[in-house]
């Protein structure tokens, strides 16, 4: 099997012939291609020559194409900083309270430069390896977790507890629209899978209750949404998901990408037959600051947990620092290929 066929397999509930990998790694394949962050996310052809030669070099078999967390943000005009060697970041939103939500312009992602260049590294990625490679095209924010940037975090927990709930979700309706043109666009450029993060919607922010209530409906929105286009969708969240995971099992998506500090145990018995697992390798403690001895023991612990479930694609539990050595990828790739 090729990396497409691997990740493919795993997706449609068929055994592959290894565990495929599909690394989130776009700040360490742009430093190994020596390129800083800025020259990255202004240039399609940079972006795509980055994953092009990390797939070369370490033979994994599916592209997470990131840029950043903030794109849609920008779309919509919030301020955003774009330091030379960082991912980009936003300052607190544009809404001085909810009641200026029909003063929100209507935005055409389109039309917004970075979502361009984001999708058009996808074309070129996918134009480039066709179906040999597995190409995940991220869509940056989920609904809730853009609105915490249109109205500032802090100003969004608030509002949870004390504003009317129609203007809530009026709100989350504006940025699943948005969320959404994006996904359509990923589409488009030919990602094989789209995803979006949603970390704000975790439990170190939300209580279960109103993760049920406010950002799990709009993650089903998007997520039936990929599915009416046909193509299959990944969900991101950060942290500890544990007191979550049930509710999470249900939103219809394809794959949950789940961070470190889950219990894996619980998430492999509670997505069994149902949803793939994506992870969940710490990113900084283990690949970055790690052994490859390191890194081959937590990556056989993963492995053993899923040895009689396929549903299972090798990766960080979220975004690889720049500075990994390559031995320790080289030692969780090796690790999985080896596995019996």
């Amino acid at each position: 099997m090729n990396g497409y066929e691997r990740i493919n397999s795993v997706l449609s509930g068929i055994k592959p012939d290894t565990t495929p990998i599909m690394f989130h790694n776009f700040m360490m394949a742009a430093h190994e291609a020596g390129y800083n962050m800025e020259q990255y996310r202004n240039n399609p052809q940079i972006i795509a020559e980055c994953f092009i030669r990390a797939i070369e070099k370490y033979q994994y078999d599916g592209v997470l194409v990131d840029i950043d967390t903030v794109t849609l943000a920008g779309a919509c005009g919030v301020k955003v900083d774009f330091p030379k060697n960082e991912p980009a970041r936003s300052h607190d939103g544009i809404l001085h309270s909810l009641s200026e939500i029909d003063k929100l312009s209507v935005v055409n992602v389109s039309q917004y430069r970075y979502a361009e260049i984001w999708c058009e590294a996808v074309r070129l990625v996918k134009e480039h390896f066709g179906n040999e490679i597995y190409v995940r095209g991220n869509c940056d924010q989920a609904p809730f977790s853009l609105a915490t940037m249109l109205r500032g975090v802090e100003n969004l927990m608030m509002d949870l507890c004390m504003e009317k709930k129609e203007l809530i979700f009026s709100l989350l309706d504006y940025c699943c629209n948005i969320t959404c043109q994006f996904i359509k666009m990923m589409k488009e450029a030919g990602a094989d899978m789209v995803s979006n993060g949603d970390s704000p919607a975790g439990p170190s922010m939300l209580s279960p209750s109103m993760y049920e209530e406010f950002a799990l409906p709009y993650e089903k929105k998007v997520c039936e949404y990929a599915h009416s286009l046909g193509i299959p969708y990944m969900l991101h969240i950060c942290g500890n998901t544990n007191i979550i995971l049930e509710q999470m099992v249900t939103s219809g998506v394809d794959s949950l990408e789940l961070d470190y500090k889950t219990d894996i145990h619980k998430a492999e018995e509670l997505m069994r037959g149902k949803i793939v697992f994506s992870g969940n390798i710490d990113p900084s403690g283990i690949i970055a600051l790690g052994t490859p001895q390191q890194v081959e023991e937590k990556t056989m612990e993963l492995l053993e947990v899923f040895r009689n479930n396929h549903r299972l694609i090798l990766n960080a539990g979220c975004a690889i620092p720049p500075i990994t050595p390559s031995e320790n990828l080289y030692a969780m790739i090796r690790t999985a290929r080896n596995f019996k």
